[in-house]
């Protein structure tokens, strides 16, 4: 069954479920995610933005960091899928944690959030502590001994809020330092499909590539994390339905735990 619902989780239903995740990721094993968050704020000096692959994996990962270490999370998108594909089941976590009125932020991109329907009040008055979310997430998902394959698009910053949620802390002081964090929470099989894409002959941002392989989003508007995280899950599916199951798992040999812009 292809499920098109995404749960959106608050206080309120997030025990009830974080045990329905709990109960199905035996069966589930790929996961994917999407985050949101205030837009970015730091940048390289004298590095304009359509050039950020110029920079080496240490100064993308400084900018990232800064970035991440300053900010704060507003919404993360799970999905979870069986192993051919064919069912899947999403989930959208909104945290309280952002202050729309207070915190650092780009304005450019919470106006934009605004229009998708974010609605930071909301999430201000009822949303989620993130280290609640944290002890949860780690309960279920408990480390790479999961044998889990993640997915992300363009996953740097998703991996970085994410782990900055889990450990309660900023990301560590080097890139080597933060990849440890990687495998040790998501263990060997991460992939970022920014990189995995160009192997097909396609690139540019995540609505693109869907695109061009002729997916529609079925529920939910582009940029909020739980239909984006359910999109990230259908196009690496499609990907890999284009070859042989021994030629996509020699693709993914190729990307696991390689990060856009980190690697």
């Amino acid at each position: 069954m292809l499920s098109s619902e995404i749960v959106n989780v608050w206080p309120h239903n997030l025990m009830s479920e974080f045990s329905r995740i709990d109960s199905c990721v035996s069966l589930f094993p790929y996961v994917s995610i999407d985050t949101e968050f205030p837009g970015i704020v730091y940048h390289q000096i004298n590095i304009p933005k359509h050039s950020l692959e110029s920079l080496s994996p240490a100064e993308f990962y400084a900018v990232m960091k800064r970035n991440v270490d300053a900010l704060k999370l507003i919404q993360l998108g799970l999905t979870l899928s069986s192993s051919d594909g064919r069912s899947h089941y999403s989930w959208e976590f909104n945290f309280r944690d952002f202050d729309s009125d207070r915190d650092l932020q780009n304005p450019e991109s919470i106006s934009f959030l605004k229009r998708q329907g974010i609605n930071f009040l909301k999430n201000k008055q009822r949303g989620i502590e993130s280290w609640v979310f944290a002890i949860l997430f780690r309960r279920v998902f408990g480390g790479p001994e999961k044998r889990l394959k993640w997915a992300t698009f363009h996953g740097p910053y998703d991996l970085g809020f994410l782990i900055k949620i889990l450990t309660g802390m900023e990301l560590p002081e080097s890139l080597d330092g933060f990849m440890m964090l990687v495998r040790g929470f998501f263990g060997d099989e991460v992939y970022d499909l920014k990189k995995v894409v160009r192997v097909f002959g396609l690139g540019g941002g995540l609505e693109g590539v869907a695109r061009s392989l002729n997916l529609e989003r079925v529920t939910g508007r582009r940029h909020k994390a739980g239909s984006d995280s359910l999109m990230v899950m259908r196009v690496f599916f499609e990907l890999k339905g284009k070859c042989s199951e021994e030629e996509m798992n020699r693709i993914l040999q190729m990307f696991e735990n390689r990060l856009y812009g980190l690697s």
